[in-house]
């Protein structure tokens, strides 16, 4: 059973369909770290056009969906109700695997600096215990 589902999640993050990228909060210490999940169904509106023949998760999706978790761990916090977060910087992306329709990704985002409203979390994305993405995301809220 998770601990929030889309209905939840769009409580306390302004983006909705079809640009609501998480599906599920499975784990969260509000402002600390989270870890969310995204099914990859056939019908994402991605598939139809990144690779016809050949779906594949774009990667830059990839990494706004850790983003978008990072926002709920961040957004959750009651001084930070009604905000919204804004990417500021991805380091170090890495791509390891291609992720297909089918797959469940999961989604981890541990805070590791904040100074005021920036703030820095690393990210990790896998399926099936594989690495798929990895960064560090900057973000500003607002």
């Amino acid at each position: 059973m998770p601990l929030m589902n889309k209905e939840q999640i769009m409580e306390i993050i302004p983006h909705r369909d079809p640009f609501m990228l998480i599906d599920t909060i499975e784990e969260m210490v509000p402002g600390v770290s989270v870890v969310a999940t995204k099914y990859m169904s056939e019908d994402e509106f991605w598939f139809k056009g990144h690779f016809p023949d050949y779906p594949v998760v774009p990667g830059v999706l990839m990494l706004e969906m850790l983003a978008q978790a990072g926002a709920v761990a961040m957004l959750s916090l009651p001084e930070n109700k009604g905000k919204i977060g804004f990417f500021g910087g991805v380091k170090e992306a890495k791509f390891r695997r291609q992720v297909v329709p089918g797959d469940l990704l999961k989604l981890e985002v541990e805070i590791i600096k904040i100074k005021g409203p920036v703030g820095v979390g690393k990210a990790l994305a896998t399926v099936n215990g594989e690495k798929a993405v990895s960064a560090e995301i900057s973000f500003a809220l607002k």
